[in-house]
């Protein structure tokens, strides 16, 4: 077997600290870093990685100002939404009732009670009052927002608004 030959080492160069490759000449060449200017510190060791739960990081979030014009246009755009899928609710409705005579027995029945000959549901009648009316609730839903998001904005200039906490998913 043979012995392993040591290598020669380098001299540190001019103007730089030795580096830590100079003390053991089998580690490679000596680094190009800069010297630091003060002492030389030795690193801390590192700690341990954090658990996945202390990884997270939380920002706490103070909600001062509400914009009423994106609260109107929110809540235009959600009213809207819900009062489209009530009214597709009822027209399906109506016509499941439809299909299994319900609306025919209705009809019969208010024939009997004296509501006068020829009771009839008109489906379009229904569903276009229906329209108009859900669009008045959507302006006036709108318009209430609006004006509760004036409270808010009045109310956070004197009690600073409400905190949220914000945290990262990992």
């Amino acid at each position: 077997m043979s012995q392993p030959v040591e290598q020669p080492r380098r001299p540190p160069r001019a103007g730089r600290a030795p580096a830590a490759a100079d003390a053991d000449a089998s580690t490679g060449p000596v680094s190009d870093r800069p010297a630091p200017v003060g002492p030389v510190r030795a690193r801390p060791a590192k700690a341990p990685k954090p658990t996945r739960k202390e990884q997270r990081r939380h920002a706490r979030v103070v909600i001062r100002k509400v914009g009423p014009w994106s609260v109107f246009r929110m809540s235009v755009i959600f009213y809207f939404c819900v009062m489209l899928v009530l009214l597709g609710a009822g027209v399906i409705l109506f016509g499941m009732l439809s299909a299994m005579g319900l609306i025919d027995s209705l009809e019969d029945l208010a024939d009997e009670l004296g509501f006068g000959p020829g009771f009839t549901v008109h489906g379009d009648w229904l569903f276009v009052r229906g329209m108009w009316y859900g669009l008045a609730l959507v302006v006036v839903g709108s318009i209430v927002n609006v004006f509760v998001a004036f409270l808010y904005n009045l109310i956070s200039d004197l009690v600073g608004g409400v905190e949220v906490t914000l945290s990262e998913r990992r």
